[in-house]
C-alpha cells in the first residue's frame, strides 16, 4: 500500500506570502493615491515621499539595531505600505517633520518595540496619527481646499517645496474645515444640520473627494473600488467592511430619524472623513484583528460603534483612529473567547465521538 504525507495543512488557503498581499493593497492604493496628490498638488506629493522614505529609513535602522538581516524584511512591503497609509491621514500640507515623526513612531514603536512585523498589537499607522494627533493638534487640524497640481492658483513645484519644509505659510484664504468640524462648530454654537451643512456638505463633491479633507478621504468612490478588488482576490475578508460600515450606518439612520436636525444620516457619515480608507485598508490588518469570522463581524461593529460615538458626542470630529486602536486592544480578548472549533473536538474541547460507518461493500471480482 503506498501513502502520501501532505507536504502543508490540507485547510490552509492563503492568496499568497507577505510581499504578495502587501503589494496587493498597495496597488489597490494607488488609484485614490494618484488622486489625492492631483487634488492638493506638490505640497502632498512632497509629504508622501518624506513619510514613505522616513519609515523606510527607521525600518533599516531599526532592523539593524535588532541585528536582522534588513533586506528580506525590507522587501515584505510592509514598511512602504505603513509609510503611505500613515501619509494618506495626514493633512495634505502638514509640515516635513509631522511626517517624519509620525514614520518614526509608527516603525519603532508601533512595529519593532513589540517584536517586528505579525508582533505588534496595534495598527502602526493608526497608533502613529494617535499620538500627532494628541501631541501636534495644530498641525493635524490644518486642512486646505483642493488646490489640483497645475491649475491656476496651485503652488508650483518649488512653492511646494517652500510650504513642506516650512519656509512659505499657507494662505489663509486656502484653508478650511472639513464636513465634520464643521457640523462639531455648529453643535457647539447651538445650530442645528440644516443651518449648518447648506454651503460645506454636497454629496457629490463630498464622495469624489474635492473637500478639505487628507488625501486619504480625498475620493471614497476609488477607495470603495480598491478595497472591492482586494476582496474579489481574498487578500482580504468581507466580515470587517461590511460589519463596519453596515454598523456606522444603521446607528446614523436611528439616531436622524430621531432627532434630523442633531445627527447626521448614513450618507454623511459614509463618505466623510477616512471611512472607506479605514474599513477596507486599515482595520482588516489580519495582525491586529480577529481571526475568527465571528470574531471579524464583532471587532468591525465595534469599530463602526466607537467611530459613531466619537464623531458625535466626543472631543474630536473623527474617531477613526481612537477607535481602530481601541478595538486592536480588544482582538485578543475577542480571539480567546471566540476560538474556533478544534478539528475532531467540540467547541468545549472534548475530543467527538466517532461515528459508526456503515459496512463496506463486498469486493467482487470479475472474471474475463
Amino acid at each position: 500500500m503506498t501513502t502520501t504525507t501532505p507536504v502543508s495543512g490540507p485547510h490552509t488557503h492563503a492568496p499568497g506570502g507577505v510581499t504578495t498581499q502587501m503589494g496587493w493593497v498597495i496597488l489597490a492604493l494607488l488609484p485614490a493615491t494618484a488622486f489625492g496628490v492631483y487634488l492638493f498638488g506638490w505640497p502632498a506629493l512632497n509629504l508622501l515621499l518624506i513619510t514613505v522614505l522616513a519609515a523606510i529609513a527607521f525600518e533599516v535602522i531599526s532592523l539593524r539595531i535588532a541585528k536582522r538581516p534588513v533586506t528580506p524584511f525590507l522587501m515584505d512591503g510592509s514598511a512602504l505600505l505603513t509609510g503611505l497609509l500613515l501619509a494618506l491621514t495626514l493633512p495634505p500640507w502638514a509640515p516635513w517633520w509631522i511626517a517624519v515623526l509620525g514614520a518614526g513612531f509608527a516603525i519603532v514603536v508601533g512595529k519593532h518595540v513589540f517584536g517586528g512585523l505579525g508582533q505588534n498589537l496595534f495598527n502602526p499607522a493608526m497608533l502613529a496619527r494617535v499620538a500627532l494627533l494628541v501631541s501636534f493638534p495644530l498641525e493635524m487640524t490644518t486642512w486646505v481646499t483642493p488646490q489640483p497640481m497645475f491649475a491656476e492658483g496651485s503652488p508650483g513645484f518649488i512653492e511646494g517645496l517652500a510650504i513642506t519644509f516650512g519656509l512659505a505659510a499657507i494662505p489663509d484664504a486656502m484653508t478650511g474645515a472639513t464636513v465634520l468640524g464643521e457640523t462639531q462648530t455648529g453643535f457647539s454654537r447651538d445650530l442645528g444640520l440644516s443651518e449648518t451643512l447648506p454651503g460645506v456638505y454636497d454629496p457629490m463633491q463630498q464622495a469624489l473627494g474635492f473637500i478639505p479633507a487628507s488625501m486619504g478621504e480625498g475620493s471614497a468612490l476609488l477607495l470603495l473600488a480598491g478595497g472591492l478588488v482586494l476582496m474579489a482576490r481574498r487578500i482580504i475578508s468581507w466580515e470587517i467592511p461590511v460589519a463596519m460600515l453596515g454598523t456606522l450606518a444603521v446607528l446614523a439612520t436611528v439616531f436622524m430619524l430621531i432627532d434630523p436636525e442633531r445627527f447626521a444620516g448614513p450618507g454623511l457619515h459614509l463618505i466623510s472623513g477616512g471611512v472607506m480608507l479605514a474599513a477596507f485598508f486599515i482595520a482588516t490588518d489580519p495582525v491586529t484583528s480577529p481571526s475568527t469570522m465571528r470574531g471579524r463581524l464583532i471587532f468591525g461593529a465595534g469599530c463602526g460603534l466607537l467611530i459613531y460615538v466619537i464623531r458625535t458626542w466626543g472631543g474630536y470630529p473623527e474617531g477613526i483612529a481612537f477607535a481602530i486602536i481601541l478595538m486592536n486592544g480588544l482582538a485578543p480578548l475577542i480571539d480567546h473567547y471566540l476560538r474556533p472549533r478544534t478539528y475532531g473536538r467540540t467547541r468545549g474541547g472534548k475530543p467527538l465521538e466517532p461515528k459508526a460507518s456503515a459496512p463496506a461493500a463486498p469486493i467482487t471480482e470479475k472474471r474475463p
